[in-house]
């Protein structure tokens, strides 16, 4: 069976999604292909009784290039801003106060006084470090020349690790970590009521209400091409004649895809990523233990405990949801049951007594947090691939490892604008010309 159709869009992600809706509403007939038997990809949000959980701990950047798209897009949601006072630091199983203001600057037993009077200067500074200018350091690289007080450095480690889910300093980019971790203490982040579903219906009703083709429970084999994209294969044997093509997978996903015996763009692009991962405990508690312990980062390990329901709905009164982390470190072996353990040691600092009221859990182990680590080796962001593949005209990426704005999310959305962009304005030149 083969049908006709302007752009296939492979991948019902955050990506896929709002690409697909920006061509449909330039006018082109779209088809999205999902094999999965719902889109939404990595932002589900899966519900275990009257709790919602995302996978992992998820955040919205209130400056990103995301909330831009989403807004453009009509997408509507809410939620509330996790308070930046009243955190914890844990270094060496005890906790601190974390600083993130003078008072709890000077009162923290996290930092000595040479540490304290450092990371003053450096987050009183920190909006004016020139992060493009060090895209080619990395995290490691930066911190050991940027910050003189080895406690005043393992703060700073920690808050890259969290605004970008990564822990992987002797490859990360330096500047673009300050780029985020300056996004997030300027604007702050979202934790969205419900859960990071609300985006996913929102972008698939977008989607519809565009008139785009979403087929769910497919999956594509094949891209039909020469020097340009002519269509795609489905595994079920049919196939979808198109003039452009947006592929809103992993660098991997996309390799598979090209038929030849010569390893082509996508094999250099899967071969050099370094993926994020994380491995995440998610809990559903009937009540709090201590109702004021929200939040904590782990300094000399890179841990992550967020009480996501104290500022979102996402359980029944009364409840709490909480997202746990460790960020893995692809240099060290990891240990599934081990870092689980880890989590659960974190839960008895943060909440001691949690086990006797739990409701739900889950573990993931490997959780995929990003599809390329953005790197000091590819110059930062401006090194990633795409949006427009080399060697195949009409042919695209979009996803959270293309395109030089933004990371998680952002880099998601910000690509598939892009590509839809790149795209329709192709088919508008050629139209021209033809004329």
């Amino acid at each position: 069976m083969r049908t006709t159709t302007d752009v296939v869009v492979i991948g019902g992600g955050l990506a896929g999604l709002a690409a697909a809706t920006f061509l449909a509403r330039a006018g082109r007939s779209v088809t999205l292909i999902e094999k999965a038997h719902e889109v939404g990809g990595r932002a589900v949000t899966h519900t275990k009784g009257d709790f919602r959980f995302n996978l992992g701990p998820h955040a919205l950047y209130r400056g990103g290039h995301g909330a831009q798209v989403l807004r453009e897009l009509g997408v509507q949601f809410t939620g509330s801003m996790p308070s930046a006072s009243g955190g914890y630091a844990i270094k060496r199983s005890v906790t601190h106060t974390l600083p993130t203001g003078f008072v709890s600057l000077l009162t923290t037993g996290l930092l000595r006084l040479p540490g304290k009077l450092e990371t003053a200067r450096i987050l009183g500074s920190f909006n004016k470090i020139d992060a493009p200018a060090v895209q080619h350091l990395t995290v490691r690289e930066w911190l050991e020349q940027a910050i003189r007080q080895p406690d005043a450095r393992g703060l700073v480690q920690a808050l890259f690790r969290v605004a970008t889910y990564a822990d992987n300093p002797d490859h990360q980019s330096a500047g673009a970590a300050l780029a985020q971790l300056q996004m997030a203490l300027t604007s702050n982040v979202l934790y969205l009521d419900g859960g990071w579903q609300v985006l996913v219906e929102g972008l698939r009703m977008a989607a519809q209400a565009a008139g785009v083709k979403i087929a769910t429970g497919k999956r594509a084999a094949a891209i039909d091409s020469d020097t340009a994209v002519r269509g795609l294969r489905l595994a079920d044997g049919s196939t979808l004649a198109a003039s452009s093509m947006i592929i809103a997978g992993s660098p991997a996903d996309a390799a598979a895809l090209i038929q030849s015996n010569e390893k082509n763009v996508f094999h250099q692009w899967a071969d050099t990523a370094i993926p994020v991962k994380a491995a995440c405990l998610d809990i559903g508690l009937a009540r709090l233990p201590r109702p004021r312990a929200l939040f904590a980062l782990g300094i000399d390990r890179p841990l992550y405990f967020s009480v996501h329901s104290a500022v979102a709905k996402l359980g029944p009164d009364g409840g709490a949801v909480i997202h746990a982390a460790k960020y893995l470190n692809p240099a060290l072996r990891t240990d599934a049951k081990a870092d689980e353990q880890e989590l659960e040691g974190v839960l008895d600092t943060m909440q001691p007594g949690w086990r006797e009221v739990v409701v739900e859990r889950r573990f993931l182990p490997s959780l995929v947090v990003s599809h390329m680590l953005v790197t000091a080796a590819a110059g930062g962001t401006a090194g990633r691939p795409g949006p427009a593949v080399p060697g195949i005209r009409n042919l695209y990426v979009a996803g959270d490892w293309v395109g030089p704005e933004g990371m998680l999310a952002d880099a998601s959305l910000a690509s598939a604008k892009r590509a839809a962009e790149l795209i329709t304005r192709s088919e508008n030149v050629s139209a021209a010309a033809a004329a």
